[in-house]
């Protein structure tokens, strides 16, 4: 049987990082849980300390409640080193359209997150495997792939 997880990502600053994510996903902020009006108040009520509370919208959620939630969980340290695990984009409609129809679907999503604050890596094209993808980083630096 398969186990619900969340997805959490560490970060200085999860508000920003959320918002880029809701919309690189097609996520929406994630609503408090029932009985709470706010994070803030659901992280009080588990004991979290005051000065942890306060830093704005730091959850993600699938509208259609079939992806993960993300967690933008505050860390002291800023990154340093090659993330171990990333997130693949699938923007491109699989292997069922032409190389070129892929292509051109990946860099328009490309386009999309550069103008949400992401950064353009290089670019990854073999017609011969049939791979087309573009590696990209975060606003705070995280690799990531479109494909």
């Amino acid at each position: 049987m398969a186990v619900s997880y969340q997805l959490t990502v560490d970060c200085t600053s999860p508000e920003p990082l959320a918002r880029f994510w809701a919309e690189a996903l097609h996520y929406v902020i994630a609503s408090p849980p029932s009985g709470f009006a706010s994070w803030d108040d659901w992280y009080r009520s588990v004991g979290v300390p005051e000065d942890e509370i306060g830093l704005g919208a730091d959850r993600i959620e699938d509208p259609n409640g079939e992806g993960p939630p993300i967690w933008f969980q505050v860390v002291p340290e800023t990154k340093s080193v090659k993330n171990r695990i990333h997130i693949d984009v699938n923007a491109s409609g699989g292997r069922g359209s032409p190389f070129e129809t892929r292509g051109e679907r990946v860099e328009a999503e490309a386009a999309r997150l550069l103008a949400l604050g992401a950064t353009r890596l290089r670019t990854s094209a073999d017609e011969g495997v049939g791979h087309y993808a573009v590696a990209m980083l975060d606003p705070e630096g995280n690799e990531f792939d479109i494909y």
